[in-house]
């Protein structure tokens, strides 16, 4: 993708925009974002910084979910979608190939992980039941040839279309637990309304920032002459990659958060969980009696 490098406040030679702190750039993308032209250390400022939205609904996630005394699955989910936001940071920080695997590998892996969860709907939490352990096995074996495949092929629409299979593949298995499988009808209908206006509402939030993010790559050329007349702070506004991470940030927490009830209802006991919002966001509860340490 081709990168525009517009006047920098820096008293700083081109070469030096183009290079930064980290040498050349040698992932196989770069955005719409000017190359260093708020720090020598910083490749994108906001598409650096934005991450740190996502990571601070991560953080949400596992504090509640640890407070709580949610089983472990669910601490291990919100970990690796932190996990997604700090290889993002390192990625836009740098524009080095190995930060673009370690933005880039996490969103697989959490993404297949997430499908697990969705097919693992057993009675139970262990990771050791027949079902668990092949799903488990499939996951990984799975993750594995990704992992290898991406090593060999490097190129980022095979990452973006395994990507959005594995949301779509999630999304769909959700909408039919919900719906049509055996354990809709033993859940209370306000119990997945609730569900549902989560993980709705997340799927919307993640198709908007997916929306900007391809207006950003359609329109770069015309978006940069604005963000030139604009001028910086305002200009941040315009970058649709970080509105991307704000978005899908959001997207992917309220996703989680309804993935998480719905399947602590169908593998337990639905009356024993409910939920709440902090600072303006749900989170799962144990209700009053329920809460096991």
């Amino acid at each position: 993708m081709e990168t525009f490098n517009v006047p920098s406040p820096l008293n700083v030679t081109n070469s030096d925009l183009w290079h930064g702190a980290w040498g050349p750039v040698t992932a196989t993308l770069d955005w719409c974002e000017a190359n260093y032209q708020f720090s020598h250390y910083i490749a994108e400022m906001a598409n650096t910084f934005s991450n740190v939205v996502s990571i601070a609904f991560a953080v949400h996630a596992a504090r509640h979910t640890v407070k709580e005394s949610l089983p472990s699955r669910y601490l291990a989910g919100c970990l690796g979608f932190a996990l997604v936001g700090l290889g993002s940071f390192a990625f836009h920080a740098t524009l080095l190939y190995e930060a673009q695997l370690a933005d880039e590998l996490p969103m697989i892996y959490l993404a297949t992980y997430s499908t697990f969860m969705m097919f693992d709907t057993g009675p139970g939490f262990t990771l050791w039941s027949r079902r668990a352990f092949l799903l488990g096995s499939l996951a990984t074996g799975f993750a594995a040839f990704f992992t290898w495949s991406y090593s060999v092929y490097r190129n980022p629409v095979y990452h973006q279309a395994v990507f959005a299979s594995l949301v779509f593949a999630v999304t769909f298995r959700t909408m039919y637990l919900l719906h049509w499988s055996e354990h809709s009808s033993r859940i209370p209908l306000a119990t997945r309304a609730k569900i549902g206006n989560m993980f709705s509402a997340g799927v919307g939030f993640f198709a908007l920032g997916f929306f900007i993010w391809n207006l950003d790559n359609i329109f770069c050329g015309v978006l940069t002459k604005w963000k030139v007349d604009f001028g910086w702070p305002l200009a941040f506004l315009l970058e649709g990659h970080s509105w991307w991470h704000v978005l899908t940030g959001l997207g992917t927490y309220l996703m989680l958060m309804g993935k998480t009830y719905w399947t602590l209802c169908i593998k337990d006991d639905p009356s024993r969980y409910g939920v709440e919002h902090s600072m303006g966001l749900p989170h799962i509860i144990r209700l009053p009696n329920e809460k096991q340490y």
